[in-house]
């Protein structure tokens, strides 16, 4: 059973930073492209970054700006997102998953910017 587990949210001021974690297991990890999406209650669910599998280029939402970093560890196995800089419109739930051969959610981890 595929399972994904974010952790690494919370409260952080403009202008700060987070990191993401998201644990795999269920699965081989190191065929599957990872990402991170986020959405804010209302909104459709937003592209933050993806990471394919075999070293190949991240790419990122426009927003990122190179504020972001996303990376693996596929001896772990883990895909994290490095976020700098945060702003309030940021605050969102923050959610794992795999984007091929098939697609997967973790349960989210809350990432809150105050204003």
């Amino acid at each position: 059973q595929v399972q994904l587990v974010e952790s690494g949210g919370g409260l952080v001021q403009p202008g700060g930073s987070l990191k993401l974690s998201c644990v795999a297991s269920g699965f081989t990890f190191s065929i599957y492209h990872m990402g991170w999406y986020r959405q804010v209650p209302g909104k459709e669910r937003e592209l933050v970054a993806t990471i394919p599998s075999y070293g190949g280029e991240p790419t990122y939402g426009d927003f990122v700006e190179g504020r972001f970093t996303i990376s693996r560890d596929d001896d772990k196995p883990t895909v994290y997102l490095q976020m700098n800089n945060l702003k309030p419109e940021e605050t969102a739930m923050y959610y794992c998953t795999t984007t091929w051969p098939s697609i997967h959610w973790g349960q989210g981890t809350q990432v809150t910017v105050p204003s």
